[in-house]
């Protein structure tokens, strides 16, 4: 059942604009399931469903289309796309974003729990990511660059 409920949210999430939890239940009713809130919040969170801006300025759920792999990092390609510019300075990395964005990739990279990551703060547009060292900064820094090229 956990199992058709969710190819039926990729499903439904390839196929429409899911703006809100509220539609994908109302769509899933539609094709059959009745579903709660907590499990449709729990079927987003294991499926890795993000929310992106659309050209209409409101946000809408997709599915991990393709993942990057890239020295043993896995990042979403929405979120990659959502990265304007990567530096670092010394054990900072300053990761530049769309404006509304960066809450969502600074969430992204705490999820991958890399171990030479300390920890990120986001603002609107811009992400200081702490790292243990230079060193650390730098890998990690490449590793994005990577991603964004693709």
């Amino acid at each position: 059942m956990k199992a058709n409920r969710q190819k039926k949210i990729l499903e439904i999430v390839n196929r429409y604009n899911i703006e809100t939890q509220d539609d994908l239940i109302d769509r899933l009713m539609v094709e059959g399931f009745s579903v709660t809130q907590a499990t449709v919040s729990r079927d987003i969170r294991e499926l890795q469903l993000t929310k992106i801006l659309t050209g209409k300025g409101t946000y809408r759920y997709v599915a991990p289309k393709k993942e990057d792999m890239v020295g043993g990092l896995k990042f979403n390609a929405a979120l990659v796309d959502s990265i304007i510019s990567v530096e670092f300075a010394q054990n900072i990395v300053v990761i530049k974003t769309y404006p509304g964005l960066a809450n969502a990739v600074a969430g992204g990279i705490d999820n991958l729990a890399i171990a030479e990551v300390l920890g990120c703060v986001a603002g609107d547009d811009t992400i200081f990511v702490a790292t243990r060292n230079e060193s650390s900064a730098k890998n990690f820094s490449e590793r994005i660059h990577i991603m964004m090229r693709g």
